[in-house]
C-alpha cells in the first residue's frame, strides 16, 4: 500500500484521518500528483536530483522549516548532499513575503509591489550547475512574482539546458508544492487546535 505522503508530514490522527475522508477525490489526487511528479516513470527531462532539490528550495522560501519543509530537505539530502546544502541554505536567504511583483495590464499598475528579486550568485550557480541555477531563479519567481513570468523568463530556462517537457514539469512541481504545503499547514494548524473534526473541508483549511 502507497504511503499517504500529506498523512506522513502532518503525523495524521483518528481525527485529521476523519476530516480527509470528507473529500476523498482531494485526498487521492494529492497523492497521485506527488506519484507522479516524484516517481515518475522517466526522469529524461528532469532527474529525479533535480525534482528534490527543486522541492526543497520552494518549500523553504516561506521563511519557516515547517514540516513540509523539512520532509523535503531530508529528501533532498539522502539524494544530493553537497547541492541540497547549498539549496537549503539559499532559499533559507531568499525568502521573502510575496506575492508581489508589477502588473503589465492597464489600469492595475497601482497595485503593483515591489520585493526582492532571487537570482543564484556565479558561485552559486557553479556549484549547483547551471540547470538547478535557472531552476531555483524561476521557482522564486512564480513563487513571488508570478504575474511577471513572461516569454524572456522560459528563454533563461531553455539557455540553461531545459527542454519543453522539463520547463512543464517545472511549473507542475512548484504548483504542486505551494497547493500541498498549504493543504499540510491547515491540517496541522487544525490538529493544535483540536478542533480538525469540526472543519468543513481540507480544502478550506489550506
Amino acid at each position: 500500500m502507497t504511503t499517504d505522503i500529506v498523512d506522513q508530514i502532518v503525523g495524521v490522527t483518528p481525527e485529521l484521518d476523519a476530516l480527509r475522508r470528507r473529500r476523498p477525490v482531494t485526498r487521492e489526487q494529492l497523492q497521485a500528483s506527488f506519484d507522479a511528479l516524484f516517481a515518475p516513470v522517466s526522469t529524461e527531462e528532469v532527474s529525479q536530483a533535480e525534482r528534490e532539490l527543486i522541492a526543497a528550495f520552494a518549500t523553504r522560501l516561506a521563511g519557516d522549516a515547517d514540516a513540509t519543509a523539512e520532509f523535503y530537505a531530508d529528501r533532498a539530502l539522502a539524494v544530493d548532499p553537497q547541492r541540497a546544502t547549498v539549496v537549503i541554505a539559499e532559499a533559507t536567504n531568499a525568502a521573502v513575503t510575496g506575492p508581489f511583483g508589477s502588473y503589465t495590464e492597464a489600469g492595475l499598475q497601482d497595485q503593483n509591489t515591489e520585493g526582492e528579486r532571487y537570482a543564484p550568485s556565479p558561485d552559486i550557480a557553479e556549484a549547483l550547475g547551471g540547470r538547478v541555477a535557472a531552476a531555483l531563479a524561476h521557482t522564486h519567481l512564480l513563487v513571488f512574482r508570478p504575474r511577471e513570468s513572461a516569454a524572456v523568463d522560459i528563454q533563461r530556462l531553455v539557455d540553461a539546458g531545459w527542454s519543453a517537457d522539463g520547463i512543464v514539469t517545472l511549473s507542475q512541481l512548484v504548483s504542486f508544492l505551494a497547493f500541498q504545503q498549504r493543504v499540510i499547514t491547515g491540517l496541522r494548524v487544525l490538529s493544535a487546535a483540536g478542533i480538525a473534526a469540526a472543519s468543513d473541508s481540507e480544502e478550506e483549511a489550506a
